[in-house]
């Protein structure tokens, strides 16, 4: 397990489950060889044909995902992480709710022009949130949610944590996941949730 391992780690701003997961892959990253490709889901396009699915219909799920993809396009891939870490600590531990101050204030913090803030109403980067959403399913399948990753190529989703595994624990963690994913016929492992996140 010493080569470096090549991680797509989809994220989606609004999900608690991914952040959660996300934490898990920092520490990863920290005590494991591992190269991070931080990538967007959208939970507004995975749930479009979902009626019964709390995100059908709102536009405001698009949101954030849309201010990233423009802060990436405009400035830099590195912003699709910046951002997130930004927007994701507000919203999660944070438990600020309101999306556009989200927004505004996750912008000011990394530095960037506030009116990148209007790329929330705008179609624009739809058809690139879509293609990045789609990339997930193509190696993980279509029936996903988030958190979504894949490494090496192998696609699955999860792994879903509460609280997130840290230190030597979380290598300990990614080595399991790691094992799992280098097997051929590997497709899930799953039992039910009986907690909510633990952002401690």
């Amino acid at each position: 397990m010493s080569e470096k391992q090549h991680v797509d780690f989809w994220f989606d701003p609004l999900c608690p489950w991914a952040w959660m997961t996300s934490r898990w892959m920092e520490e990863v990253n920290k005590i494991r060889d591992v190269e991070v490709n931080w990538r967007i889901i959208s939970l507004g396009i995975l749930n479009e044909n979902n009626p019964d699915n709390h995100h059908q219909g709102h536009i405001e799920s698009m949101w954030m995902v849309r201010v990233i993809e423009a802060a990436a396009q405009k400035h830099g891939d590195e912003y699709y992480k910046k951002l997130y870490d930004a927007m994701g600590t507000r919203r999660h531990p944070g438990g600020m709710e309101d999306e556009l101050e989200i927004i505004q204030e996750s912008l000011a913090e990394v530095g960037l022009p506030a009116e990148l803030a209007d790329a929330k109403d705008s179609e624009d980067y739809d058809a690139a949130i879509r293609a990045s959403t789609e990339a997930a399913q193509a190696v993980a399948g279509q029936d996903i949610g988030t958190p979504c990753i894949a490494v090496n190529g192998v696609g699955f989703f999860g792994p879903v944590f509460t609280p997130a595994p840290k230190g030597e624990e979380a290598g300990k963690v990614w080595d399991g996941a790691l094992a799992l994913a280098s097997y051929p016929g590997f497709y899930e492992i799953k039992r039910g949730r009986e907690k909510g996140p633990d952002f401690s």
